[in-house]
């Protein structure tokens, strides 16, 4: 019986991307977000379940990859797709819209290549397709506003959409949030990002989930130009 206590958790990430999807497409960013967010929880989850009941299984490994391209690339896309769709309502701009659907491939190919890189046990070889999500959920919902007050919006988005297609596969080293001990020493950089994630959350609100991801992003670059 335990051993399907680890795909049940990542077939709730999976319905949940699918809830997330559907909301996005009604263009309810807010609940679309929420169910990412609910979906990253699971996400967390199941993998901890599978190595604490020693459970892990190839289809277990599948199963995740393919729960997290829908949550994590799918349905981000689909955030994408129909702020463009509501925004981009002349022709031939109308047909941009879905070009936002590049970035659910992408999001597949992160992760197909997160499968076979062993490079990848204690950090990350490119942008996490949960990060990513998380911050294009998190700017849709805060920042919708202020990227339509621009005449150059729909160039601006999916320009920032493409660079994050690239960020997905890019040989670009960035930490995970994991410890081998609670010290100070060898842990700096996680516990300077895990500090400033507070300020960025109590000024922005949501919009502070998106500053967040991208200074991520430039913290992995900074210390990986460090270190090498």
């Amino acid at each position: 019986m335990k051993k399907h206590i680890p795909n049940t958790i990542t077939c709730c990430n999976l319905i949940s991307g699918c809830i997330a999807t559907y909301w996005a497409l009604c263009g309810v960013y807010d609940v679309a977000l929420l169910f990412i967010v609910i979906g990253a929880v699971f996400d967390f989850f199941d993998g901890m379940t599978a190595r604490l009941l020693h459970v892990s299984s190839p289809i277990g490994k599948e199963l995740d990859s393919l729960a997290d391209d829908i949550t994590f690339g799918f349905a981000p896309s689909a955030i994408i797709f129909d702020f463009l769709k509501q925004n981009a309502t002349e022709l031939p701009w109308h047909y941009l819209c879905y070009i936002a659907f590049v970035m659910a491939a992408f999001s597949a190919l992160r992760l197909a290549k997160f499968n076979l890189d062993e490079r990848q046990a204690m950090g990350f070889i490119g942008l996490p397709t949960p990060a990513n999500a998380l911050f294009w959920g998190a700017l849709m919902v805060g920042g919708e506003e202020l990227l339509s007050s621009s005449p150059y919006y729909i160039y601006g988005v999916i320009a920032l959409m493409l660079l994050s297609c690239y960020l997905l596969i890019a040989e670009i080293p960035m930490f995970a949030l994991k410890f081998k001990s609670w010290g100070w020493k060898g842990n700096e950089v996680k516990y300077i990002f895990i500090l400033s994630c507070v300020p960025l959350l109590l000024l922005l609100g949501v919009s502070g989930l998106a500053a967040i991801i991208a200074w991520y992003i430039i913290l992995s670059i900074i210390t990986n130009k460090r270190t090498t």
